[in-house]
């Protein structure tokens, strides 16, 4: 891993408007910019959290334990704001969590790594993609795709 970062303030983002952050997981990956929300709340899934603080190889533990970083653990699905909910994901970890956008329509998902690429959804071996599929979104955003997934309609 080799990655190339922009920061956030080099791309027009005010970090002090941040009210609320969410990990999905907490993969090096997924919790390295973590150190920039000092303060703020950061939601993660519990068992997510406990993860990993103690297992070794699970991340870089100095960066979910950067100073000032604040998590909020959740147990289960949560209700963030009104029509902003996390849910427990499994399958690329045991914490895993994505966020369910209500829209009014069928939901938008901001998944994470429930899946990597979009042919994991064809055949879901995870409850993590499973619950994706359960819940009939119009949309599935995923950290390592450049578009989001639209499930095909029947």
């Amino acid at each position: 891993m080799d990655p190339r970062l922009r920061p956030l303030s080099e791309q027009d983002f005010d970090l002090a408007c941040i009210d609320i952050v969410v990990n999905t997981h907490l993969h090096a990956d997924h919790c390295g910019g973590n150190h920039l929300f000092a303060g703020t709340p950061i939601y993660v899934q519990r068992r997510e959290l406990d993860d990993a603080r103690s297992e070794d190889g699970y991340t870089i533990r100095g960066w979910v334990e950067a100073p000032g970083v604040e998590y909020v653990p959740v147990d289960g699905e949560y209700e963030l704001l009104p029509g902003l909910r996390l849910v427990p994901a499994p399958g690329h970890t045991r914490g895993m969590q994505m966020v369910v956008v209500e829209t009014g329509g069928r939901p938008v998902i901001v998944g994470g790594d429930v899946a990597v690429w979009f042919g994991e959804f064809d055949e879901p071996p995870t409850e993590g993609r499973q619950r994706v599929l359960a819940l009939d979104p119009e949309l599935v955003w995923l950290t390592h795709e450049h578009e989001p997934w639209r499930p095909r309609t029947a």
